[in-house]
């Protein structure tokens, strides 16, 4: 069945990434996370939920594939611009009891987005959908698998041992619930420029079941400026915290905000229950920053994506 994506979707979702998490984490895909689609969903949908468009494939009564393809939209920026968005793009998931579904995955969305340029981020260690997604015509994306390519990595670590977090004189951590919404927003519009994210957004994100106002840290300036904020989303069922987003203002960049924040938010979450955590960033070596802070605080890659395209 092909209809707009609804929030009960997203919680089926969620409980097959939670599943595919406990048998083989590294099949998760990009945008199809427990925390990822908590994220994109509750960012977007009041804006851009009419151009969203999903399937879903049961076996009894589980969800055991999903296909959400996002089709041609405008996207109105924080700077008054507007982005218009020509091709189609898949998140997906399949269970891997359930990989033969791959083909069907496929199949509807190159009906759904027929005649324009479709693009998909399947993961590098699903060798059976990589053959899948070729056969149906689907070739890598120069431009994202090139030096500054947008080819996303998934690193982890666990939380048994933690650095004390060190901040500078006159920061403090803070929480989103303590900050209230509008700083929450100005901290993630600072460190992240021109977006889409809003104020409404927020508001989608935490109507979430999955979002926690107390593992949404922010680190204060003197000044009072909300300097650096990371989301954490906890996945009870695996013991698993997934950091997104985490951005710091460039103006306090090079004063190991990031480091602190991460350090104390893997804290706040092993207090609340979490034995692992991860994080995703741009894998290519033109992007070095992120991935060596997250490395910095002992993170090391555990996966990562295969940009594909298939011409209009």
């Amino acid at each position: 069945m092909t209809d707009l994506l609804t929030a009960a979707d997203v919680l089926l979702m969620q409980e097959l990434a939670q599943r595919v998490t406990a048998v083989r984490p590294e099949l998760v895909n990009s945008d199809a996370s427990y925390g990822e689609l908590a994220w994109n969903w509750g960012k977007g949908h009041a804006a851009q939920g009419a151009s969203w468009v999903r399937r879903l494939w049961f076996a009894g009564d589980d969800l055991v594939a999903w296909g959400w393809a996002q089709l041609p939209r405008s996207v109105r920026l924080n700077d008054g611009s507007v982005k218009d968005v020509t091709g189609a793009y898949l998140a997906y998931q399949v269970h891997p009891d359930h990989a033969g579904l791959a083909d069907e995955v496929i199949d509807w969305f190159d009906a759904t987005a027929d005649g324009l340029e479709r693009t998909v981020l399947p993961g590098a260690a699903d060798k059976f959908g990589l053959e899948r997604w070729a056969a149906h015509g689907y070739g890598p994306d120069p431009d994202g698998l090139g030096d500054t390519g947008s080819w996303t990595q998934l690193n982890e670590r666990d939380l048994e041992v933690l650095e004390t977090p060190v901040l500078p004189d006159g920061f403090r951590f803070r929480t989103a619930a303590e900050a209230g919404p509008e700083a929450a927003v100005r901290a993630h519009v600072d460190a992240w420029g021109v977006t889409a994210y809003t104020l409404e957004g927020y508001e989608g994100v935490r109507a979430t079941p999955a979002y926690r106002g107390d593992l949404h840290v922010l680190v204060e300036a003197p000044d009072g400026t909300m300097a650096a904020s990371a989301i954490m989303w906890l996945d009870e069922a695996n013991k698993t915290v997934e950091f997104e987003p985490v951005g710091t203002h460039p103006d306090y960049r090079r004063l190991g905000l990031g480091r602190a924040m991460l350090l104390h938010g893997m804290d706040r979450a092993r207090a609340a229950g979490a034995t692992h955590a991860t994080v995703a960033c741009l894998g290519a070596p033109g992007h070095p920053s992120a991935r060596e802070l997250y490395y910095g605080v002992g993170f090391r890659e555990v996966c990562r994506d295969v940009p594909l395209l298939k011409p209009a």
